[in-house]
């Protein structure tokens, strides 16, 4: 069974493939979901290759963006920065079934300083020592994030 936060991100995943066309070759319809923990992405296009992040969060003001948002883990993501590999984002706010907003964000516009590291769970926690991260948008200039629908 899967917990809130999968169905959140799920469904998150679905509505880019239903309402957003490829960024790389505009191509409508193209977007499908990669498997569950497929690592760093959510979506390739079928087409082009174009391969992208979801990250979905529970909001009342689907206008405003949020300061943060949860990631992955911590030791793939920080792996790819340190080769210099990003891969855009598409975020999607949910404030009920029928109200959302998608944003995406390119891969050139992202920054090392907006990917935090969180604490490493506790040693009673069912995996311990995994460690995540955060997506801090803060910092980021409003121009940055498109709202796309």
């Amino acid at each position: 069974m899967a917990t809130d936060k999968q169905q959140l991100g799920a469904f998150g995943e679905v509505l880019v493939t239903r309402r957003c066309a490829c960024p790389k070759c505009k191509r409508r319809k193209t977007l499908r979901r990669l498997p569950t923990n497929f690592k760093c992405a959510d979506l390739v296009c079928d087409f082009c290759g174009f391969l992208a992040q979801v990250k979905s969060k529970s909001v009342t003001d689907v206008s405003r963006l949020p300061a943060t948002l949860l990631g992955g883990a911590w030791s793939v993501q920080r792996e790819r920065m340190d080769a210099g590999i990003y891969f855009p984002l598409f975020i999607v706010l949910v404030a009920s079934p029928r109200r959302s907003a998608v944003y995406y964000l390119s891969a050139d516009l992202q920054t090392r300083q907006m990917f935090v590291a969180r604490r490493p769970l506790a040693k009673a926690a069912r995996h311990a020592g995994w460690q995540g991260y955060y997506v801090d948008l803060t910092h980021m200039a409003d121009r940055c994030i498109v709202r796309l629908s």
